[in-house]
């Protein structure tokens, strides 16, 4: 037995490693001799485990490498100061070193390895607020990839001031696609995270949201809905604050446009804000708002759209809480 281990050719990749565990797993049961490790295997272990370790490290000096894109010197004062454009290749080169850190983000210890090597401050201090759209909504990004999931990162970001900076970019900046990554970013700061969510409140983010839901921009509009619909279902307590806002007003608003598929994160906002809620139920309510009428309107549009259903259930709630004593029947709302 003893000449057959010192016989056995051990792998020298990860699969092999792999594949020795699996062959282990399925021996004959009963405990192995104890012997001394043989030099062979020493060796083949220390190189099996650096194999394994090989990736992360490579993965952490690309990141560094990406940081010196990033940080480089050489850049003029003025540019520095906002003043003046970089040259198009240097542009073309952060972005590239954007795109790489945020694709190797998406792996949870390369996230918290961003945030030891400084990179979140970075973004934060210097990229969020670039003269260049493509280097500010691609930092936006980043901030977004490291903050998912990530508690230890999320409370950092916001420990460094990213949360004001991005909803000022939502609220202002004069790119659209700068404006949905900023709220991409803050999604993931303030979603399931209660710190994240009193920040969010004492910088007044549902009204950016409710800003946003009346912006041009497609995209913006049905984050803006989604993110506010996820919030009033995760933090009821927060209806009465929202109500006094104006929020029913400004949602019924937003319905009166044209139809956009956003319209279901609306319709589900506005029954969040009417269940248990008197005041949301009054201003629904209100003559003036007309939005039974409105209601029936919609329903009749959307029956019989396959792709609508989930609106259209919104709808026929929405009605059922605010006018009606019974549940409407299949055929619409019309009674």
């Amino acid at each position: 037995m003893a000449e057959d281990r010192q016989n056995r050719q051990y792998p020298h990749n990860l699969q092999g490693v792999l594949q020795l565990a699996v062959e282990a797993g399925s021996a004959a049961e009963g405990p192995a001799p104890l012997e001394p490790m043989s030099e062979e295997r020493k060796a083949w272990l220390r190189e099996a485990l650096s194999e394994i370790c090989k990736g992360q490290v490579d993965e952490v000096e690309q990141m560094k490498q990406c940081l010196a894109v990033l940080t480089k010197e050489g850049r003029s004062e003025r540019e520095r100061e906002g003043e003046e454009e970089m040259d198009e290749e240097d542009e073309d080169e952060r972005e590239s070193a954007f795109e790489l850190l945020s694709e190797l983000c998406e792996n949870l210890d390369n996230a918290r390895d961003l945030m030891i090597l400084g990179g979140l401050e970075l973004c934060v201090s210097q990229y969020l607020c670039h003269v260049q759209s493509g280097l500010r909504w691609r930092a936006a990004e980043l901030i977004a990839s490291c903050a998912q999931n990530m508690p230890q990162v999320q409370v950092h970001l916001l420990n460094i001031g990213a949360l004001p900076k991005l909803l000022q970019l939502i609220d202002s900046d004069l790119h659209s696609t700068v404006r949905v990554k900023a709220l991409y970013a803050v999604s993931c700061l303030v979603r399931e995270q209660e710190e994240g969510f009193q920040a969010f409140l004492s910088h007044d983010g549902f009204s950016v949201l409710m800003r946003g839901m009346q912006a041009e921009n497609e995209k913006l509009r049905t984050k803006s809905a989604f993110l506010l619909l996820n919030l009033l279902t995760s933090h009821p307590e927060q209806k009465d604050s929202v109500v006094s806002m104006g929020m029913v007003q400004q949602l019924v608003s937003v319905l009166r446009t044209p139809h956009s598929p956003f319209h279901e994160h609306v319709l589900g906002a506005l029954c969040c804000l009417v269940e248990d809620c008197p005041q949301g139920l009054q201003d629904c309510r209100n003559p003036a708002l007309g939005l039974e009428e409105l209601l029936r309107q919609k329903a009749r549009e959307l029956q019989g759209k396959e792709e609508n259903q989930e609106e259209l259930g919104f709808c026929k709630r929405l009605k059922v809480m605010c006018f009606c004593k019974e549940q409407p029947d299949d055929s619409g709302m019309d009674r």
